[in-house]
Protein backbone atom coordinates (compact mmCIF):
# COMPACT_ATOMS: atom_id res chain seq x y z
CA UNK A 1 0.00 0.00 0.00
CA UNK A 2 2.99 2.60 0.10
CA UNK A 3 2.52 3.10 -3.43
CA UNK A 4 -1.20 5.25 -2.34
CA UNK A 5 0.97 7.35 0.26
CA UNK A 6 3.46 8.35 -2.07
CA UNK A 7 1.25 8.76 -5.04
CA UNK A 8 -0.66 10.88 -2.68
CA UNK A 9 1.86 13.18 -1.68
CA UNK A 10 3.11 13.91 -5.24
CA UNK A 11 -0.78 14.64 -5.93
CA UNK A 12 -0.39 17.42 -3.34
CA UNK A 13 2.45 18.79 -3.92
CA UNK A 14 1.87 18.82 -8.25
CA UNK A 15 -1.92 20.41 -6.81
CA UNK A 16 0.10 22.84 -4.61
CA UNK A 17 2.56 24.05 -7.99
CA UNK A 18 -0.03 24.28 -10.18
CA UNK A 19 -2.18 26.56 -8.27
CA UNK A 20 0.79 28.41 -6.77
CA UNK A 21 2.10 29.23 -10.82
CA UNK A 22 -1.27 29.00 -12.94
CA UNK A 23 -3.69 31.14 -10.28
CA UNK A 24 -2.01 32.75 -7.64
CA UNK A 25 0.85 34.36 -10.08
CA UNK A 26 0.12 34.08 -13.38
CA UNK A 27 1.50 37.03 -14.49
CA UNK A 28 5.17 37.93 -14.12
CA UNK A 29 5.82 40.49 -11.46
CA UNK A 30 8.06 41.23 -9.40
CA UNK A 31 7.43 40.22 -5.11
CA UNK A 32 8.11 42.75 -2.86
CA UNK A 33 9.57 42.49 0.43
CA UNK A 34 6.34 42.59 2.11
CA UNK A 35 4.65 40.00 -0.03
CA UNK A 36 7.88 37.48 0.02
CA UNK A 37 7.82 37.28 3.61
CA UNK A 38 4.11 36.66 3.88
CA UNK A 39 4.78 34.15 1.30
CA UNK A 40 7.57 32.84 3.61
CA UNK A 41 4.54 32.38 6.74
CA UNK A 42 2.45 30.72 3.91
CA UNK A 43 5.12 28.19 2.67
CA UNK A 44 5.97 27.83 6.40
CA UNK A 45 2.39 26.64 7.79
CA UNK A 46 2.14 24.09 4.81
CA UNK A 47 5.09 22.44 5.60
CA UNK A 48 3.98 22.46 9.25
CA UNK A 49 0.69 21.01 8.80
CA UNK A 50 2.12 18.14 6.23
CA UNK A 51 3.90 17.20 9.44
CA UNK A 52 0.16 16.28 11.06
CA UNK A 53 -0.21 14.21 8.12
CA UNK A 54 3.46 12.24 9.18
CA UNK A 55 2.17 11.67 12.74
CA UNK A 56 -1.11 10.19 11.79
CA UNK A 57 0.89 7.95 8.75
CA UNK A 58 3.85 6.47 11.63
CA UNK A 59 1.36 6.61 14.93
CA UNK A 60 -1.97 5.31 13.01
CA UNK A 61 -0.60 3.06 9.94
CA UNK A 62 -2.85 5.12 8.15
CA UNK A 63 -2.74 3.10 4.41
CA UNK A 64 -0.65 0.31 6.25
CA UNK A 65 2.36 2.61 6.25
CA UNK A 66 5.28 1.45 7.96
CA UNK A 67 6.12 -1.25 10.66
CA UNK A 68 5.44 0.80 14.07
CA UNK A 69 8.97 0.89 14.85
CA UNK A 70 8.64 4.96 14.46
CA UNK A 71 5.82 6.49 16.35
CA UNK A 72 4.23 9.50 14.75
CA UNK A 73 5.64 12.21 17.85
CA UNK A 74 9.26 10.84 16.95
CA UNK A 75 8.60 10.78 12.95
CA UNK A 76 7.13 14.55 12.93
CA UNK A 77 9.76 15.73 14.79
CA UNK A 78 12.30 14.16 12.68
CA UNK A 79 10.57 15.91 9.76
CA UNK A 80 10.46 19.12 11.35
CA UNK A 81 13.98 18.79 11.73
CA UNK A 82 14.80 17.82 8.67
CA UNK A 83 12.78 20.88 7.21
CA UNK A 84 14.57 23.70 9.46
CA UNK A 85 18.05 22.13 8.14
CA UNK A 86 17.25 21.77 4.45
CA UNK A 87 15.41 25.02 4.78
CA UNK A 88 18.43 26.72 6.74
CA UNK A 89 21.04 25.82 4.56
CA UNK A 90 18.92 26.94 1.67
CA UNK A 91 19.99 30.35 2.37
CA UNK A 92 23.62 30.05 1.19
CA UNK A 93 22.01 28.51 -2.26
CA UNK A 94 20.05 31.83 -2.10
CA UNK A 95 23.36 34.27 -2.54
CA UNK A 96 24.68 32.12 -5.01
CA UNK A 97 21.01 32.04 -7.21
CA UNK A 98 21.14 36.14 -6.41
CA UNK A 99 24.68 36.60 -8.28
CA UNK A 100 23.29 34.34 -11.40
CA UNK A 101 20.20 36.52 -11.71
CA UNK A 102 22.61 39.44 -11.63
CA UNK A 103 25.23 38.30 -13.97
CA UNK A 104 22.49 37.21 -16.28
CA UNK A 105 20.94 40.26 -16.32
CA UNK A 106 17.22 38.78 -15.61
CA UNK A 107 14.35 41.41 -14.36
CA UNK A 108 13.01 40.92 -11.20
CA UNK A 109 9.36 40.20 -12.64
CA UNK A 110 10.64 37.18 -14.35
CA UNK A 111 12.84 35.41 -11.54
CA UNK A 112 9.54 33.98 -10.28
CA UNK A 113 9.72 31.88 -13.11
CA UNK A 114 12.76 30.54 -12.93
CA UNK A 115 12.66 29.56 -9.53
CA UNK A 116 9.32 27.56 -10.11
CA UNK A 117 10.71 25.49 -12.89
CA UNK A 118 14.07 25.52 -10.69
CA UNK A 119 12.02 23.75 -7.86
CA UNK A 120 10.82 21.19 -10.76
CA UNK A 121 14.01 20.27 -11.76
CA UNK A 122 15.26 20.69 -8.20
CA UNK A 123 12.67 17.89 -7.04
CA UNK A 124 13.72 15.82 -9.61
CA UNK A 125 17.48 15.80 -8.85
CA UNK A 126 17.40 15.62 -5.39
CA UNK A 127 14.86 12.43 -5.49
CA UNK A 128 17.54 10.62 -7.73
CA UNK A 129 20.60 12.03 -5.01
CA UNK A 130 18.09 10.87 -2.05
CA UNK A 131 17.38 7.45 -3.63
CA UNK A 132 21.19 6.91 -4.40
CA UNK A 133 22.28 7.62 -0.96
CA UNK A 134 19.67 5.92 1.27
CA UNK A 135 20.86 3.10 -1.03
CA UNK A 136 24.37 3.65 -0.22
CA UNK A 137 23.68 3.89 3.68
CA UNK A 138 21.29 0.72 3.88
CA UNK A 139 24.43 -1.14 2.09
CA UNK A 140 27.82 0.01 3.77
CA UNK A 141 27.30 1.55 7.26
CA UNK A 142 30.94 3.19 6.83
CA UNK A 143 29.14 5.84 4.86
CA UNK A 144 28.05 7.71 7.76
CA UNK A 145 31.60 8.20 8.43
CA UNK A 146 31.80 9.51 4.45
CA UNK A 147 29.13 11.84 4.79
CA UNK A 148 30.14 13.20 7.95
CA UNK A 149 33.36 13.96 6.10
CA UNK A 150 31.94 15.82 3.23
CA UNK A 151 29.71 18.12 6.06
CA UNK A 152 32.84 18.81 7.74
CA UNK A 153 35.17 19.67 4.80
CA UNK A 154 32.05 21.92 3.03
CA UNK A 155 31.91 23.79 6.59
CA UNK A 156 35.54 24.17 5.86
CA UNK A 157 35.48 25.29 2.52
CA UNK A 158 32.76 27.83 3.44
CA UNK A 159 34.60 28.93 6.18
CA UNK A 160 37.41 29.57 4.39
CA UNK A 161 36.68 30.94 0.97
CA UNK A 162 36.01 34.09 0.17
CA UNK A 163 35.67 33.57 -3.63
CA UNK A 164 32.21 34.84 -5.41
CA UNK A 165 29.97 31.77 -7.85
CA UNK A 166 31.16 33.39 -11.39
CA UNK A 167 28.61 31.93 -13.78
CA UNK A 168 30.39 33.02 -16.80
CA UNK A 169 32.86 30.58 -15.75
CA UNK A 170 30.68 27.54 -16.04
CA UNK A 171 30.94 24.55 -17.62
CA UNK A 172 27.55 24.15 -18.36
CA UNK A 173 26.93 27.55 -19.45
CA UNK A 174 30.11 26.65 -22.33
CA UNK A 175 28.11 23.59 -23.08
CA UNK A 176 24.79 24.98 -23.47
CA UNK A 177 26.36 27.45 -26.19
CA UNK A 178 27.66 24.48 -27.69
CA UNK A 179 24.73 21.54 -27.65
CA UNK A 180 21.97 24.33 -28.84
CA UNK A 181 21.28 27.68 -30.47
CA UNK A 182 21.46 30.76 -27.66
CA UNK A 183 20.04 33.88 -28.04
CA UNK A 184 21.53 36.74 -25.94
CA UNK A 185 17.65 38.80 -25.73
CA UNK A 186 15.09 37.98 -23.90
CA UNK A 187 11.55 37.44 -25.21
CA UNK A 188 9.24 37.95 -22.17
CA UNK A 189 9.33 35.05 -20.16
CA UNK A 190 9.87 32.49 -22.80
CA UNK A 191 12.85 29.84 -22.26
CA UNK A 192 13.05 29.37 -26.28
CA UNK A 193 12.03 31.50 -28.87
CA UNK A 194 13.08 32.13 -32.85
CA UNK A 195 15.87 33.97 -34.24
CA UNK A 196 15.76 34.54 -37.64
CA UNK A 197 13.06 31.51 -38.23
CA UNK A 198 15.38 29.07 -35.99
CA UNK A 199 14.67 27.72 -32.16
CA UNK A 200 17.17 29.33 -29.99
CA UNK A 201 17.30 29.51 -26.37
CA UNK A 202 16.46 32.68 -24.38
CA UNK A 203 18.87 33.50 -21.35
CA UNK A 204 15.78 32.81 -18.98
CA UNK A 205 16.65 29.18 -20.28
CA UNK A 206 20.37 29.34 -19.45
CA UNK A 207 19.75 31.03 -16.14
CA UNK A 208 17.38 28.36 -15.32
CA UNK A 209 19.73 25.44 -16.30
CA UNK A 210 22.47 27.51 -13.85
CA UNK A 211 19.68 27.87 -10.76
CA UNK A 212 19.37 24.12 -11.05
CA UNK A 213 23.50 23.17 -10.92
CA UNK A 214 23.43 25.54 -8.24
CA UNK A 215 20.80 23.53 -6.46
CA UNK A 216 22.34 19.99 -7.06
CA UNK A 217 25.72 21.59 -5.90
CA UNK A 218 24.48 23.23 -2.70
CA UNK A 219 22.65 19.26 -2.52
CA UNK A 220 25.95 17.44 -2.12
CA UNK A 221 25.99 18.92 1.06
CA UNK A 222 22.44 19.18 2.58
CA UNK A 223 21.40 16.04 1.57
CA UNK A 224 23.96 13.78 3.55
CA UNK A 225 22.78 16.28 6.28
CA UNK A 226 19.70 15.29 6.92
CA UNK A 227 20.41 11.62 6.61
CA UNK A 228 22.09 12.25 10.17
CA UNK A 229 18.70 12.92 10.89
CA UNK A 230 16.90 9.99 9.59
CA UNK A 231 17.84 7.37 7.07
CA UNK A 232 13.51 7.52 6.45
CA UNK A 233 13.07 7.93 2.50
CA UNK A 234 9.94 9.39 2.45
CA UNK A 235 11.10 11.62 5.51
CA UNK A 236 13.92 12.79 3.97
CA UNK A 237 12.07 13.14 0.23
CA UNK A 238 8.89 15.46 1.77
CA UNK A 239 10.97 17.28 4.00
CA UNK A 240 13.56 18.41 1.12
CA UNK A 241 10.12 19.02 -0.88
CA UNK A 242 8.80 21.25 0.96
CA UNK A 243 11.70 23.19 2.09
CA UNK A 244 12.26 23.74 -1.49
CA UNK A 245 9.21 24.71 -2.21
CA UNK A 246 9.46 27.62 -0.24
CA UNK A 247 13.06 28.47 -1.27
CA UNK A 248 11.04 31.30 -3.96
CA UNK A 249 9.55 33.54 -1.56
CA UNK A 250 12.29 32.94 0.26
CA UNK A 251 14.28 34.19 -1.88
CA UNK A 252 12.56 37.25 -2.82
CA UNK A 253 12.59 38.23 1.05
CA UNK A 254 16.22 37.62 1.94
CA UNK A 255 17.36 38.79 -1.64
CA UNK A 256 15.89 42.66 -0.34
CA UNK A 257 17.51 42.12 2.67
CA UNK A 258 20.51 40.77 1.78
CA UNK A 259 22.58 43.49 3.78
CA UNK A 260 20.84 42.79 7.13
CA UNK A 261 21.81 39.13 6.95
CA UNK A 262 25.68 39.31 6.62
CA UNK A 263 26.84 36.74 9.86
CA UNK A 264 23.85 33.79 8.20
CA UNK A 265 26.30 32.49 6.34
CA UNK A 266 28.65 31.74 9.77
CA UNK A 267 25.33 29.79 11.57
CA UNK A 268 25.44 27.45 8.06
CA UNK A 269 29.48 26.49 9.02
CA UNK A 270 28.12 25.60 12.59
CA UNK A 271 25.22 23.99 11.21
CA UNK A 272 26.80 22.24 8.75
CA UNK A 273 29.81 21.35 11.12
CA UNK A 274 27.59 19.89 13.90
CA UNK A 275 25.53 17.80 11.54
CA UNK A 276 28.39 16.45 10.28
CA UNK A 277 29.96 15.40 13.42
CA UNK A 278 26.35 14.13 14.71
CA UNK A 279 26.77 11.51 11.36
CA UNK A 280 29.95 10.48 12.47
CA UNK A 281 29.15 9.32 16.16
CA UNK A 282 25.49 8.27 14.86
CA UNK A 283 27.09 4.22 15.87
CA UNK A 284 28.77 5.42 19.09
CA UNK A 285 26.81 8.06 20.38
CA UNK A 286 22.97 8.88 19.48
CA UNK A 287 22.21 12.88 19.37
CA UNK A 288 18.72 13.39 20.64
CA UNK A 289 16.06 14.95 17.74
CA UNK A 290 15.21 17.68 20.22
CA UNK A 291 18.42 18.25 21.09
CA UNK A 292 19.33 18.47 17.43
CA UNK A 293 16.79 20.42 16.60
CA UNK A 294 17.13 23.37 19.39
CA UNK A 295 20.71 23.52 18.28
CA UNK A 296 19.88 23.89 14.70
CA UNK A 297 17.10 27.29 15.63
CA UNK A 298 20.01 28.49 17.99
CA UNK A 299 22.36 28.64 15.11
CA UNK A 300 20.14 30.62 13.20
CA UNK A 301 18.93 32.87 15.70
CA UNK A 302 22.18 33.62 16.27
CA UNK A 303 23.18 34.52 12.87
CA UNK A 304 20.10 36.36 12.40
CA UNK A 305 20.19 38.62 15.52
CA UNK A 306 24.24 39.38 15.07
CA UNK A 307 23.50 40.56 11.53
CA UNK A 308 20.44 42.47 12.85
CA UNK A 309 22.74 44.55 15.71
CA UNK A 310 25.49 45.08 13.28
CA UNK A 311 23.07 46.60 10.78
CA UNK A 312 21.72 48.69 13.54
CA UNK A 313 24.53 49.92 14.65
CA UNK A 314 26.07 50.59 11.29
CA UNK A 315 23.14 52.79 10.41
CA UNK A 316 23.23 54.34 14.16
CA UNK A 317 26.53 55.42 13.31
CA UNK A 318 26.30 56.98 9.55
CA UNK A 319 23.82 59.11 11.19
Amino acid sequence: MNWIVWTGFFAIFLSILVLDLAVLHRESRAMEVRQALGWTVIWILVAMSFAGLIYGLYEYRWFGWGDGSVGGSQAALQYVTGYLLEWSLSVDNIFVIAVIFTFMKIPAQYQYRVLFWGIVGAIVLRGVMIAAGAALIHAFDWMFYVFGAILLLSAARMLKSDDEFDPGKSVLVRLARRVYPLTEQLDGDRFFTLVNGARAATPLFVTLLLVDFADVVFAVDSIPAIFAVTQDPFIVFTSNAFAILGLRSLYFAIAGLMVMFRYIKYSLIFILAFVGVKMMLHHHFAIPHVLSLAIIVGFLVIGILASLWVSRRERLASR
